[in-house]
């Protein structure tokens, strides 16, 4: 009996073991990987990459933080008609691109450019302005905006390819989604009648400029 009882241990020893090993090793790697000190962005190894880094985050971040109060100012006129659901979708993922970016600033410790008030205001302005021409008002300024995010969006994309892709791997996945929702943004606009607006090129090409402008000054203030 005492043999059969050894024999049993050892079989279920041998069983066990291996089950345990396993487990052991899963449980280690996810401490290893929840003790990563960054989810984004990778510590800088220099001061040159951290000022770029600044400037590329902060730039963003204004972008979309803009994005989001043009939007407000479409709603705040056209909320009411029927394309106010639609420009509503497309706030509400302009708010998560918004969110990320606070939580990648605040992660990283990068201050935001200091011409947010100004953002903020001349973004209601423009969305509101332009909805007061109507549907085709609202939609042809976001298509000149989203156009704009878009094409920064790619130079970033194509910097970072161009630098370390495996490094910046999880900053560049973020981009190119928020990039992509951008472009729908874009596509949607058309959709719905943007060059249809009387002086739609002049609007467009007007808007655009002023937003290579905010995208040069965000980066540096």
């Amino acid at each position: 009996m005492h043999r059969a009882a050894h024999t049993a241990f050892c079989d279920w020893a041998q069983f066990v073991r291996p089950a345990m090993i396993r487990q052991s090793l899963k449980y280690t790697g996810c401490l290893q990987n929840s003790s990563r000190a960054y989810s984004i962005i990778p510590p800088p190894r220099d001061t040159e990459e951290k000022e770029m880094m600044h400037r590329m985050l902060r730039v963003d971040h204004a972008g979309e933080y803009g994005a989001n109060r043009i939007y407000a100012g479409q709603m705040a006129v056209l909320g009411r008609s029927r394309t106010g659901p639609l420009i509503q979708q497309m706030w509400d993922q302009e708010k998560k691109h918004l969110s990320k970016f606070n939580e990648i600033l605040a992660e990283n410790r990068v201050r935001p450019t200091a011409l947010l008030p100004l953002w903020n205001l001349a973004g209601f302005v423009l969305g509101a302005s332009t909805a007061l021409l109507g549907k085709e008002g609202a939609m042809a300024c976001t298509v000149a905006v989203e156009e704009s995010i878009s094409e920064h969006y790619n130079s970033q994309i194509r910097a970072l390819m161009e630098s370390d892709p495996e490094r910046y791997t999880e900053l560049l996945q973020v981009i190119k989604e928020f990039r992509d929702d951008e472009m729908d943004h874009h596509d949607t606009g058309l959709e719905h009648d943007a060059e249809s607006l009387p002086g739609y090129w002049l609007l467009k090409n007007a808007i655009q400029l002023g937003c290579k402008a905010a995208i040069y000054i965000s980066q540096r203030v």
